[in-house]
């Protein structure tokens, strides 16, 4: 493997930012505010009203949802209130995102791929142990004078 040309710049620097995790210091995970503004927008980029948004959720986990419930997860005064992790599927399913599982795995360093995107990782992932047993296989070899 050569050595990277530190004046060069790499064809994908900038496309592809590795996910960083957001720490462990006190705090550094504090995102009441953050979640409820995520939450709030969310709702009001979704074609639903939250009447259809509570209503939408119901039907999914089972029992009652309400906007009444919706208002309070999203309001910044309403200091005991935060939304249920277990409602998050029914929320996301009912506005047709993944914005928030999304924000979740970025807080850990992760990233969430959908569908083709995730299919499209694993792959990557074969490709990539292929190619360094592929390199092992090459190393032995010249060691063993074949």
């Amino acid at each position: 493997m050569r050595a990277r040309d530190a004046l060069t710049v790499d064809l994908f620097d900038g496309y592809f930012p590795v996910p960083v995790e957001r720490g462990n210091k006190p705090g550094s995970l504090d995102i009441d505010s953050e979640f409820r503004n995520l939450l709030s927008d969310l709702i009001k980029a979704s074609a639903l009203s939250r009447h259809q948004i509570a209503a939408r959720m119901s039907e999914l986990v089972g029992h009652e949802i309400t906007k009444h419930q919706l208002d309070s997860w999203t309001a910044e005064s309403r200091d005991g209130w935060r939304f249920p992790v277990v409602y998050l599927p029914a929320f996301e399913a009912a506005i047709e995102s993944h914005e928030l599982t999304a924000f979740i795995a970025s807080l850990r360093g992760a990233k969430l791929y959908i569908g083709k995107e995730a299919l499209m990782a694993q792959l990557g992932k074969l490709e990539a142990a292929k190619d360094q047993l592929r390199r092992q296989e090459v190393a032995l070899k010249r060691l063993l004078g074949d």
